[in-house]
């Protein structure tokens, strides 16, 4: 039993959320929000908060009527029916929902579309990728099970029998990538280890520990360069499209305008690898102290958004320790780890 708070929006929308849950309504999201599109809105749960019970932002309130009982109980449903788009107080109420399962399969339904979006897959922290077609598979399967709830994308069951055999290649025999020579000699100037928003590429081009990405700024014959390296994910596919091959973003931590330098990076054995010059900039007074991996078109732009190292970390934890658990086959929580995931865990192909 979750206590729910419901209430309108100046705008008018229905809100019907645990107490510090995350809402569409929210700036960016963290990395950590699951999110579903249902009949009349959209409901989002925490992952690392291990939050059962959804929040939701209904949009259309009389089409989300035939779910809202389901999912929270008929207490909570006939407040938000009596809750006039007008009303500016909050109504407190305790969430029991009428079909518990259901409940359940919509937060896995969301966990599985957020896991091939977001699953943390690394060589260097050990965490195995999931395979797609088996993430497919179940998202299917609990659309399927879920159809009475979703809707929009959210709806649609993917085409499991239309793949190709090229979206299901996967690189059995994955090494880490030891870098390679690449320095030109002069004097260098600095060298980081760090991290990369996630939100800056999307699935399986770039390893998601905080040591993926490397860098050297060197000084020689009047000309700054930097050499960036971003470990592969490791199951990256051959073949990426050029509009899909990641960038370095070089420049100053901290400033969203401090960018010195875009440098394109192409696949090198098992690496992510760019060189370019680093010219001097009239706003940026300091030296390089941050590169950011992005595709174009995808995240924040140059360093604008929040570090998010912490979650990023306890993510990877999460990942994890949901494979440990995927070992235990009379895990029967809600949170039960997914048939990839136990895949996963038990095989060592890749670790």
């Amino acid at each position: 039993m979750t206590d729910v708070s419901i209430r309108r929006t100046d705008d008018g929308l229905l809100v019907i959320a645990p107490a510090d849950a995350p809402t569409v309504l929210d700036g960016t999201p963290d990395p950590d929000t699951l999110a579903l599109e249902v009949v009349g809105g959209h409901l989002t749960w925490s992952l690392l908060a291990g939050q059962p019970t959804p929040a939701a932002v209904i949009d259309h309130p009389d089409d989300a009527q035939e779910w809202l009982w389901a999912v929270y109980g008929e207490a909570v449903a006939l407040a938000a029916a009596d809750l006039r788009a007008a009303d500016r107080r909050a109504v407190e109420l305790s969430a029991l929902p009428a079909l518990p399962d259901l409940v359940a399969k919509a937060w896995r339904l969301a966990y599985a579309h957020w896991a091939i979006r977001w699953w943390p897959a690394s060589t260097i922290d050990g965490i195995a990728a999931l395979d797609r077609r088996l993430l497919e598979d179940e998202i299917a399967t609990l659309t399927e099970a879920c159809d009475a709830l979703v809707d929009g994308a959210d709806a649609e069951v993917p085409d499991v029998a239309g793949r190709t055999a090229d979206a299901l290649a996967h690189q059995d025999d994955y090494a880490l990538a030891a870098g390679g020579d690449g320095e030109d000699g002069g004097l260098t100037l600095t060298r980081g280890v760090g991290g990369w928003d996630w939100r800056g590429c999307p699935p399986g081009l770039v390893d998601a520990s905080e040591r993926a990405v490397s860098w050297e700024v060197t000084r020689d014959s009047g000309t700054t360069r930097v050499l960036v390296r971003a470990v592969a994910a490791p199951d990256l596919v051959s073949g990426v499209p050029d509009h899909l091959r990641p960038r370095a973003i070089v420049g100053t931590a901290g400033d969203a305008d401090a960018v010195l330098a875009e440098i394109a990076l192409s696949l090198v054995g098992d690496t992510w690898v760019g060189r370019g010059p680093v010219g001097p900039s009239p706003t940026v007074a300091g030296p390089v102290t941050d590169v950011g991996i992005s595709v174009a078109g995808f995240g924040p732009p140059g360093f604008a958004a929040p570090d998010e190292t912490e979650i990023r970390r306890r993510v990877r934890d999460l990942a994890t320790a949901r494979l440990a658990r995927a070992a235990d086959a009379d895990d029967t929580a809600f949170d039960a780890p997914l048939l990839a995931e136990i895949a996963a865990a038990a095989s060592d192909s890749d670790f």
